[in-house]
């Protein structure tokens, strides 16, 4: 077949390759990055779907707005003011199918072939892809536990003059970092300075493990730093934190890009579905939020805490991590201590063999990957096979 020359600049994802060999009986996988499935409120969901199809069953079954239903709209600026956002109206964003199809039309609206584009290294790895599948080519910014390293990302948006930067300032996949509120008023400036979109991906900020949030978002602290509101643009999805089968996610952004990103959506899917949408609203309207969070982040930060005690009982001074505080993600690097396996592709074999599953860290960078790096996810086992998926880990190394 004559396949577009473009599907030369990617690769099947690597952790959909992983997923095939994960058949084997009694495995453990803390490979995946999708919430618990036991975590979804599956009765404030049917309530919700059971309430779209009585009160606008032609409105929930029907064709609608390329830009969103909007009472669904109308719930989702609400729902960020509730973070701070002041001000945020239903006309400033438009409902994506998942934050991924946001990412997608973001590269179809701005990337040309040969466009420089930043992002974190380590980033999400189907951002990668995505970009790379309209032809940007990638420029790494180095990170820590506070997130990306401003001053190495000003000398790289000065260098390269990128169209835009991508970050996960809270809880980053596969990062699990939290960028610190100096940084991110920092970075803010950065925008205005250089006349740089920044485009913000926030599918975990909701999934905190502390009784305090973390720092507001770029979005809410825009209004403290004159003119970056025009160069942000954000990514939010309730995927992580009410279900990803419903397939709901927003962009906000100036309304020049949402218009071009309107455009686009008309083209691949006309709209996101409608009945989706629709449940969506009634739920955000029921008030049921804010129990389902706190639920959420109880259990989580429990796994969290039990992954990140065992592997410093089992796995010793062969494994660095920083205790991530939120999100679904450890990000560790093997350091090779007392002759121990210190490529991660090596420990994932190794740990296959022992019934147990992760994510190597090399695909996540778009360049110099670090090869002794690994992601490990939380957030769909138990304590208990937490501790015996990590003790396996230990006979793996």
């Amino acid at each position: 077949m004559p396949f577009a020359s473009r599907l030369d600049k990617v690769e099947t994802s690597a952790i959909r390759e992983l997923f095939k060999l994960l058949g084997k009986p009694g495995i453990i996988s803390f490979a995946g990055g999708f919430p618990d499935s036991a975590m979804f409120d599956v009765e404030g969901l049917r309530e919700a779907s059971q309430k779209a199809l009585a009160e606008e069953p032609g409105a929930a079954l029907q064709y609608g707005a390329t830009e969103g239903y909007e009472p669904l709209r109308e719930q989702l600026a609400a729902f960020e003011q509730g973070k701070g956002v002041a001000g945020l109206e239903a006309s400033q964003l438009i409902v994506t199918t998942g934050s991924q199809q946001a990412l997608d039309l973001l590269g179809k609206t701005l990337v040309d072939p040969g466009d420089k584009v930043i992002v974190e290294g380590p980033t999400f790895l189907a951002t990668i892809q995505c970009f790379r599948l309209y032809g940007a080519e990638l420029v790494s910014a180095p990170i820590d536990a506070q997130g990306v390293q401003v001053d190495r990302l000003e000398a790289l948006i000065a260098e390269h003059k990128p169209k835009f930067v991508y970050l996960i300032p809270t809880f980053g996949n596969p990062s699990g970092a939290l960028l610190s509120l100096e940084r991110r008023r920092r970075i803010l400036e950065l925008a205005v300075k250089y006349r740089t979109l920044i485009v913000e991906d926030d599918p975990y900020g909701d999934l905190y493990f502390s009784p305090e949030p973390p720092p507001p978002s770029l979005l809410a602290l825009s209004k403290d730093v004159p003119g970056s509101r025009e160069w942000l643009a954000r990514c939010g999805s309730l995927s992580k934190v009410l279900s990803p089968g419903l397939r709901v996610g927003w962009l906000v952004g100036p309304a020049e890009l949402l218009a071009r990103a309107t455009m686009c959506k008309q083209f691949s899917d006309a709209h996101t579905s409608t009945f989706a949408q629709a449940t969506a609203a009634q739920y955000l309207r029921s008030g049921r939020m804010p129990q389902t969070l706190k639920h959420v982040r109880q259990v989580y930060a429990e796994r969290a805490q039990a992954m990140g005690d065992a592997l410093q009982r089992e796995l010793g001074d062969a494994i660095t991590f920083t205790q991530p505080q939120g999100g679904l993600f450890f990000w560790a690097r093997l350091t090779g201590a007392g002759g121990k396996v210190r490529d991660a592709g090596e420990f994932a074999r190794r740990a296959i063999e022992q019934g147990v599953a992760f994510v190597p860290g090399a695909p996540f960078f778009a360049r110099d990957p670090d090869t002794s790096s690994l992601r490990l996810s939380f957030a769909t086992a138990g304590v208990d096979k937490i501790r015996e998926g990590i003790a396996r880990l230990g006979q793996a190394l």
